[in-house]
């Protein structure tokens, strides 16, 4: 998703951040969202089959949904989440005998359920053997949550373009995908076969959805699907008066499809800015290898807002042209050399679609990899001295408000900071590491070993140190769950040549190596404690301010000189 913080074009929007960063108590309807209780943890989602069409003239919608699920645990109720006001007419299902020949064991029943707030209860009339597989299907309709501000707060996007033609979308990362669909709307079960969207849409508009479009022999009726497991809020529907062009990228797992989905008055500008694509993906399957949805190939799509990571339909509107809306959030200069929604959005594609968290609440392994992505971009194609002076720009943006993990089981996001203090934090640790060989393995190891996988970040965070050889749980510890600002305590004799330094304003056990260049001479400090730890530091000229200069460009520290 978008980082908002520091961005002075969009000062409206701080209401929206300050809403969240709030924090309010957690309810019993934020536990039934953000919990595997009894009526969701006892069976695994293998696929949604979305059948729905808009009504544009009511801002309605309505058809059904197809679930095909797996029995896990002993039969319960299952929780269905859809968001009021939408309703459920019926819900129907059914038994799958699997085998080599899979087959329906019993006609489509219609069962009771009950409805409460944003859920409803249903009843199965039997009971399901443990791996058996089942289908649910719930038909529904009504008038959806319209967005207000999209893509930060979510809903349906009714919309026209210039020539009066009708340009719809959903956005719903945060809110839920069950603002549209019902589903099970938790990040820890993605649909492991994937999902389908079908839609009657209006005349002289087409349907682009999620991976490959399928055929339909009706007018006016699209369908597409997506083959790997994909996350709830991913699955969009973009409808209006699209055109498009292909092209191959060459990448690691071969030939990989791009498809780019403008509106019409759009192309010649879209065809310019987005040569911006190629680049972007190889700068990224060097850093973090193979893009993961081969099968589904990549779409860049137009949208009525500014864009989100939706899994092989990037969503963008970042007006072809290049930084943020025009602007560079690093305020570095580094940040107008490339479009900023072409590399954010896309480099979701690793670090949240293919890697995502089971709990909102650790949403800075999206967020925080994605905005340090920013950072290897421009390291790739403009040098690391870039690199560096981009993510120390990304500091102005850091409120360290409340800790970036959010609390856990209630569908509750920590704050903002899981931008750019993720990405300057992740920067602290590759230089801490020392070995960009090192650094880049485990950004390619974490999307391998975790391939279309659900984690935590506990797992996120044993990796990383295992891999680098260094136990970074307290500089972890430090970032992501404490306010603090770590500070590097200086004092120089100039007599003696010896410098003190010391780390203060840290959890104890705070251990983050420090190496660093000053005036061409490497430095390594290994303060492992609150002790002051002293060195001889023979140069001509000592300038304080310049030494922790050169600390601060690699490091979330803050530099007191005494």
């Amino acid at each position: 998703m978008i980082s908002l913080k520091k961005n002075y074009l969009l000062l409206l929007l701080w209401s929206v951040s300050i809403s969240v960063n709030a924090q309010p108590l957690s309810t019993k309807a934020d536990s039934l969202r953000g919990s595997l209780n009894e009526n969701r943890d006892w069976f695994d989602i293998l696929k949604y089959d979305i059948d729905v069409s808009p009504n544009i003239e009511t801002k309605s919608i309505s058809g059904y949904v197809v679930w095909r699920a797996k029995a896990i645990k002993q039969t319960k109720q299952i929780q269905i989440d859809l968001q009021q006001p939408l309703i459920i007419d019926s819900i129907l299902i059914n038994n799958i005998e699997v085998g080599k020949n899979q087959k329906l064991l019993n006609d489509w029943v219609k069962i009771p359920f009950t409805r409460a707030n944003n859920i409803a209860i249903a009843t199965p009339n039997q009971s399901f053997k443990i791996n058996s597989e089942f289908t649910v299907c719930i038909y529904y309709h009504g008038k959806p949550r319209e967005a207000v501000r999209p893509p930060w707060d979510g809903g349906w996007i009714w919309t026209k373009d210039i020539n009066g033609k009708p340009w719809i979308s959903v956005a719903c990362q945060g809110l839920g995908a069950s603002v549209w669909y019902p589903c099970k709307d938790i990040q820890s079960d993605e649909p492991d076969q994937g999902a389908s969207v079908r839609m009657f849409v209006p005349e002289g508009t087409k349907l682009i959805s999620n991976g490959r479009p399928t055929n339909t022999d009706l007018p006016n009726y699209y369908g597409w699907k997506v083959t790997n497991p994909i996350n709830n809020y991913n699955i969009i529907p973009y409808i209006g008066d699209y055109v498009g062009w292909n092209e191959k990228y060459k990448g690691l797992k071969g030939d990989l499809d791009i498809h780019y989905w403008v509106l019409r008055e759009d192309s010649a500008k879209a065809r310019q800015q987005f040569v911006q694509v190629p680049k972007m993906l190889k700068a990224f399957e060097y850093w973090f290898g193979p893009y993961p949805f081969y099968e589904d190939g990549f779409q860049m799509v137009q949208s009525p807002h500014l864009g989100m990571e939706h899994q092989s339909a990037i969503a963008y509107g970042n007006k072809f042209s290049n930084g943020y809306l025009g602007s560079d959030l690093s305020q570095s200069g580094w940040g107008m050399k490339w479009d900023y929604i072409i590399v954010h959005e896309s480099g979701h594609e690793w670090f949240a679609n293919n890697i995502t968290t089971k709990d909102i609440a650790d949403m800075w392994v999206h967020e925080g990899f994605t905005s340090y992505s920013e950072t290897l971009f421009t390291d790739y194609y403009y040098g690391k001295k870039a690199g560096d002076e981009y993510t120390f720009g990304l500091r102005d943006r850091i409120e360290n408000d409340i800790p970036i993990i959010g609390k856990y089981g209630v569908n509750k996001e920590g704050s903002n900071d899981m931008y750019a203090k993720g990405a300057v934090m992740l920067h602290s640790i590759r230089s801490a590491i020392h070995n960009d060989s090192i650094f880049r393995s485990i950004l390619i190891g974490l999307n391998q070993d975790f391939y279309h996988q659900t984690i935590t970040t506990g797992q996120i965070e044993n990796y990383i140190s295992t891999k680098s050889g260094i136990n970074f749980s307290k500089v972890f510890d430090q970032y992501l769950r404490t306010v603090q600002i770590p500070i590097l305590s200086l004092s120089y004799d100039e007599r003696e040549k010896i410098l003190t330094y010391q780390y203060k304003n840290c959890i104890n056990g705070f251990n983050l190596p420090l190496h660093f260049t000053y005036q061409n001479q490497p430095f390594d400090f290994l303060p492992l404690d609150y002790t002051p730890q002293k060195r001889l530091i023979k140069l001509d000229k000592f300038d304080k301010v310049a030494f922790g200069k050169a600390i601060e460009q690699l490091y979330y520290v803050q530099i007191k000189i005494n």
